[in-house]
Parts: C-alpha cells; structure tokens; sequence
C-alpha cells in the first residue's frame, strides 16, 4: 500500500492549474458490478471491487468510499431499512431521556457492519495504488440526531441539552476509534459527513458539532491521514467560522449553497473546499447535457480560486446513470483543457 503525505496531498489541490475532480462516488458502483445495494453494504470484497470499478473507469483525484450514515447508527442498537437500489436509512428514535443516554453503550469497533466497511477500505487500498483512498464516516452530530431522531434532537438542543452532550460524548468516543481502525488499514484519509449540523442555528451548531467534530479531527489527522469535512446542510454559510475552527484538511460543501457567493470568500485562501454539483436534481436525473452545461458553469465561478476542487455536493446516488456521471468528468477535462 502506497503512503501519501496527505498535507502535502492536499496543499497541491490548492494549487492553480489542471484538476482533477474529487466526488463523492461510490454507490453507482452497482450498476459497473451488475448487483444490488442490499448486495454491496454486506460484503467487503463486493466494496472494495466496486471502489477499484470506479477509479478504473474515472480520472478522480481520489478514491472515496461509501457514505453510508446507518452504519454507525446500527451499532448502537438503531433500527436500519435497507433496499436493493437506495442508501440504507435509520427509522425511529433509540433514546428519548437521560436514563437512556446514561445507559447507551459504547459498542466495539467490529460490530454491526463496521468490520465489513474496515475490511474493505483494507482490500481497497492493495488494488487502488494510483490515488488516496477515503474512508466514509458519520459526524458526530449526525451520528446522535440517528440515535435521538433528527426532528427530536432540533428540540433536544433547547430543552435537554445535557441529554444531548452525553449522547454525543459516546458517539465521539466511537468515532475516534472508528477512524483508526480505517487508519490501521491503510486509509489515507476520511470523508466526514456531518448534515445534521447544518440544520442548526450557528450557535447550536457551535455548541453540539463543531468541538466534536474537532476533537475527532485532533486525535487521527496527521501527515498520512486527512480528515475532509462534509456539510450539505442549508445553514452551513452561516456557521462557517466555527465550522473552519475544526481544523479539519479540507472542506466539502452542499449544493443547497452557492459557492462562489456563500463559501469561497469566507475560507482562507489556504484552505480547500470542494462541491457541489446536484446529486439529484443533476446527476441522478439530469441528462448529459445538462450535467455538462452545470458542470461547466460551476468552474467558469469557482475555478478561478485555486483551494476550489470540483465535487458533487453530496453523495451520488446508486441508480445514477454512468453517461451522467462520464458527462461530469468529461466536462472538467474539457474545462481544464482550455
């Protein structure tokens, strides 16, 4: 397995000239394979193939695996709906008090689906040697809202926000060696998805995220493993400061935001941000065109900053057809060609 010096790995990303794009790819992987989601979430070698599919069949900078954000969830005891064509969800609440937050138990690195996830970012990193390879990982406010229900946790925040620290103390406790158990297998990085946050109000958000997302960033980020921060939340302009203060290597962002006007003025020009192509609206059920036409648009914005990176705002979704996807690649080439 090849080590990469990720800050230096990143800091060239933030330089001018030709680049690559780096989306949030993974799950379209299905249709290269010929199997179903239900198929990939459950079988480490299916991942690790279909991860190796997409970095044969793409010119991205990096590989990025699965956001799949019922993996952790599922650890702790929450209820998982799975499908053969969507990404797994999480229905109902597993604590509503604080008897239960006290009770919750920390669960090993291994249970649920964790070890398949590891075991693959592990196979993926032996056949994927031409770029780094990112593991996908919940935040920790996301991971709690999974665990206290989204619509709950908003009103947790106000009514019972001890409740809330001590859900989020031990999902970060999870988090953190979650994160190295990717980082003992060789991952060069994670990809940190932290939606729910962005359906706080600023100071929530500085309160029940931000110190969280940093302490996991502080005990596994280092020169060989990067932690890039995700935010498809619509507020998340507004709490862009304490968002930066995680100190996180990099930072991907939505397309409910306009990143030439909300994003890219407010980061230091050091630091780089990704997005935000629709995942939705554009890849999954554009056509070719109009994912060239919007592909090209965003970069006519944006490329002139040298910390932005071409990205989806979010992750693609499985049933994304692979024309869209080449259209998107071969949109930044023609972009970049120029």
């Amino acid at each position: 397995m090849s080590g990469y010096n990720m800050k230096q790995w990143i800091a060239s990303l933030g330089e001018a000239g030709a680049k690559k794009p780096i989306p949030v790819l993974s799950f379209p992987c299905v249709s290269l394979l010929g199997i179903t989601v239900r198929d990939l979430i459950s079988d480490s070698a299916l991942q690790a193939k279909g991860m190796k599919a997409v970095a044969d069949r793409t010119r991205a900078a990096a590989a990025v695996s699965f956001m799949d954000l019922s993996v952790e969830a599922e650890c702790f005891g929450a209820t998982v709906v799975v499908s053969d064509d969507e990404v797994p969800t999480v229905k109902g609440r597993l604590i509503s008090d604080m008897d239960e937050a006290e009770a919750l138990e920390v669960p090993p690195i291994g249970s649920g689906r964790t070890q398949i996830y590891i075991d693959a970012i592990g196979k993926a990193v032996q056949s994927i040697t031409d770029r780094p390879v990112l593991a996908g990982m919940i935040g920790p406010f996301s991971l709690a809202a999974r665990l206290l229900d989204v619509s709950e946790i908003m009103m947790d925040c106000y009514d019972d926000p001890d409740m809330v620290h001590t859900v989020l103390e031990k999902v970060t406790a999870f988090l953190i060696e979650y994160a190295k158990a990717y980082k003992a297998v060789g991952a060069h990085g994670i990809v940190m998805a932290e939606p729910v946050a962005g359906l706080l109000s600023p100071s929530l958000e500085e309160e029940f995220s931000s110190p969280y997302v940093k302490r996991i960033a502080m005990a596994v980020q280092d020169d060989g493993f990067a932690v890039v921060y995700h935010n498809c939340g619509d507020n998340a302009p507004k709490m862009l400061d304490s968002i930066l203060t995680t100190g996180c290597a990099a930072y991907h962002f939505g397309n409910a935001m306009d990143m030439e006007r909300d994003i890219i003025p407010k980061v230091p020009t050091d630091t780089v941000v990704m997005g935000n192509i629709d995942p939705a609206g554009v890849l999954r059920m554009g056509t070719p065109e109009l994912v060239r036409e919007e592909t090209l648009a965003l970069l006519e914005r944006c490329a002139k900053y040298p910390n932005f990176v071409l990205s989806s705002g979010c992750d693609i979704p499985p049933m994304t057809p692979w024309e869209n996807i080449d259209a998107f690649f071969a949109a930044s080439e023609e972009f970049y060609g120029k």
